[in-house]
């Protein structure tokens, strides 16, 4: 038991700097709504937009570039700290290449995106040039992230949370400047809280190069000695980072699809969903901060060959997840009247997400077993096959299981949060199993094989020589499979384009009915499903 509290301990030391460093993120998102909506109803709903169309983009980056982090901390804990400037240098390289990358999508289909979105003129115009800032955002963080990794790994996790908590104040302050035009400057409104961003995090590099380069712990000096780079590196950081970074993106993307096919069930079903995913959103915090910490402590004990340590930094991330999971999801069930109250002061719509924050707490549940897991994988570079399974779990569970008890049960809206619940439900199976197989690998114990329990299935005793012809009946029952599921993919593409068809023949304004909920309450995920699924207008503003 000593042990156990030592590890909780541990963990938490790396992991409470990292979730303050995440609500420090979160504010300065926050922050820029706010004060353009004090700016005008145009202001709010460009940078609404913009953010919208840049921040899953964003997440999808920074998940690529922590790929650092268990690399780095590998490197430590096999004590080969001479070679921490090449995994910083291959981040950066590969962190300007996304930013290039960036610039030239932002400028060759900026006009084509523009008009799919039919927005206002005035709309249009700040969220194009709020956009544009966000170029220098991407080039910032491109150079930020491989440095936060080296701190976070070399150093400590208080020193990237105590330089992100000056973030929200030197937002504020430039947002001040930009956006109302005081101390002498222009009032650029909307696209002033995105210039404010962009000098923000360019602030933070600074920082950030600051103190790496005054370490003598982090020997920041012998990063920008040589520009020398190793091929091995920079294609290892992609095989961990590419993964990560489209997982973030897919499950954005499905939480934002949901909201297409609710706007069919109207206001309350909308403001609601939104409501319990904002609230789901916040509490996921705890899950992704503990799964960050874990990558860091475990990768290092991985790369110092004790997986017995390994092992106690699992149990005891397991351990702070659930009894973290226990508390947020039993305070969502006996508080849900008033954290709907907090959202909204309609009391339908606060009545129906109180309904719905019952199925986030399960979803908190379910999610307190596959994030920290997630992160574990992470430390130990296992993240192509987690990717595949999240796929699976979401795309091929979640989404299927919503639009079948959508269609087939009277359930109603109610069927897309207990098709989230299924889907996140079946990440945690899959990422349990994942966990043993490559647990069980490392201890160089037998693991389970398709091929081999086919040959079980079919005698023992085969024969070599019938072996052959034992594949091809496989390989033809997988073929018939493949064509079924071929089929049936076709068949779901139908409903779906026939439902798509439905909800626009409704002529649903999602954005008039999610304004219900006052402006000065909404965060981030608001911003995204608000301006990814459609046009703004003056009516989306309440």
């Amino acid at each position: 038991m000593f042990f156990v509290k030592k590890d909780i301990s541990k963990l938490l030391s790396v992991m409470i700097p990292i979730l303050v460093a995440q609500v420090s993120t979160a504010g300065v998102t926050f922050i820029n709504t706010t004060m353009a909506g004090h700016a005008g109803a145009d202001d709010l709903a460009g940078v609404s937009v913009g953010a919208g169309l840049f921040y899953p983009l964003l997440a999808s980056i920074i998940g690529l570039l922590m790929a650092g982090t268990p690399l780095m901390a590998q490197l430590i804990g096999r004590k080969e700290k001479e070679s921490l400037p090449f995994i910083v240098r291959s981040g950066m390289v590969i962190g300007l290449s996304v930013w290039a990358l960036f610039t030239a999508g932002y400028f060759l289909f900026i006009d084509s995106l523009m008009a799919s979105l039919a927005l206002e003129p005035a709309v249009e115009h700040i969220a194009r040039y709020y956009l544009m800032t966000m170029i220098g955002v991407v080039f910032f963080m491109a150079l930020m992230i491989p440095l936060r990794c080296l701190t976070d790994t070399a150093g400590s996790t208080s020193i990237s949370m105590k330089l992100f908590l000056m973030a929200p104040v030197v937002n504020g302050i430039f947002n001040y400047l930009f956006i109302y035009g005081h101390g002498g400057m222009p009032a650029l409104g909307g696209i002033g809280a995105g210039l404010a961003t962009m000098i923000t995090y360019g602030v933070l590099l600074g920082l950030f190069l600051l103190v790496v380069l005054k370490s003598k712990e982090l020997e920041g000096r012998e990063i920008f000695k040589s520009l020398s780079l190793r091929m091995a590196d920079i294609k290892e950081y992609l095989v961990v980072g590419v993964p990560s970074g489209l997982s973030i993106f897919m499950e954005m993307s499905l939480f934002s699809l949901i909201i297409v096919f609710l706007a069919r069930y109207g206001t309350d079903a909308l403001a609601a969903y939104q409501i319990a995913d904002n609230f789901a959103s916040l509490v996921y915090m705890l899950p992704v901060s503990c799964s960050m910490a874990l990558t860091i402590l475990i990768a290092t004990e991985v790369g110092a060959g004790d997986m017995a340590m390994a092992r106690r930094y699992k149990k005891a991330g397991f351990i702070v997840a659930m009894a973290g999971a226990l508390m947020t999801s039993s305070f969502t069930v006996l508080f849900r009247s008033s954290i709907g109250s907090v959202y909204t002061d309609d009391a339908a719509v606060a009545l129906i997400a109180g309904q719905f924050l019952i199925y986030s707490a399960g979803w908190q549940i379910f999610d307190a077993i596959s994030t920290p897991i997630q992160g574990i994988l992470r430390g130990l570079k296992d993240t192509r096959i987690s990717f595949i399974l999240m796929v699976l779990a979401y795309w091929g569970g979640c989404f299927p299981m919503s639009l079948f008890l959508d269609s087939h049960t009277g359930l109603g809206a109610d069927s897309f949060w207990l098709g989230l619940d299924f889907g996140v439900g079946c990440s945690a199976l899959l990422m349990v199993l994942r966990l043993l197989y490559v647990e069980r690998k490392l201890d160089g114990k037998p693991v389970f094989s398709f091929a081999k329990a086919a040959f079980c299935l079919l005698g023992r005793k085969t024969a070599p020589a019938a072996s052959s012809a034992v594949c091809s009946a496989v390989l033809q029952r997988n073929m018939k499979k493949a064509e079924e599921l071929v089929e049936l993919w076709t068949e779901m593409e139908e409903k779906l384009s026939i439902l798509m068809q439905k909800i626009k023949e409704s002529e649903v304004d999602i954005y008039e009915e999610m304004g219900r909920v006052l402006p000065i309450r909404m965060s981030l995920l608001t911003d995204l499903h608000l301006s990814i699924i459609g046009h703004a207008t003056r009516a989306y503003i309440p």
